[in-house]
């Protein structure tokens, strides 16, 4: 069932994937501070060093926040694309390129469909590895509302092989 209206009922569970591949110490740290400081506590997962998927490019950074906002889903993706371009993020930038900061709204609650031209749950959530494994670590019980698989079955399930993933150390 596909909803295309804004949702807005008291604080939504929010889950974002971000992941940087230039400058990624500087920028990873730069997208933990800006959402702390527009949503307050994150949980944070580990962050994940990952080879880029489907072009030539250097390796990514990757990690998932979880977090509660009043925002609407349309307002939520407006607020994270103002956060990357005002690291520099140009919004043409084509799909298989480099990102600066690159954050994209993985789950908001339980919503399923297209939601203010924002697809729920994200698709890359079940394909990438990169994706996967840092929700499973910051959402582990909760259910993928599609499959009705917890995040933690998906990853003990998930063909790791497919994605090679180091944990690494920012501090």
């Amino acid at each position: 069932m596909a909803q295309t209206d804004s949702l807005s009922s008291g604080a939504a569970q929010v889950y974002v994937s971000i992941g940087s591949n230039i400058d990624r110490v500087k920028n990873s740290k730069a997208a933990i501070f800006e959402l702390e400081k527009r949503f307050g506590k994150l949980t944070l997962s580990s962050i994940y060093e990952a080879e880029s998927v489907g072009y030539e490019g250097e390796n990514y950074y990757n990690f998932v926040a979880g977090f509660k906002t009043d925002l609407s889903v349309g307002e939520l993706s407006k607020t994270l694309k103002q956060i990357e371009a005002d690291y520099g993020r140009k919004p043409n930038t084509p799909i298989k390129a480099g990102r600066i900061i690159d954050i994209d709204i993985l789950t908001y609650d339980d919503l399923v469909g297209t939601i203010d031209g924002v697809e729920l749950p994200r698709g890359e959530i079940t394909k990438n590895a990169y994706v996967l494994l840092p929700l499973s670590e910051v959402a582990g019980s909760e259910v993928h509302p599609l499959t009705n698989k917890n995040y933690q079955q998906l990853w003990q399930e998930y063909d790791s092989e497919k994605q090679k993933l180091w944990v690494v150390n920012l501090s």
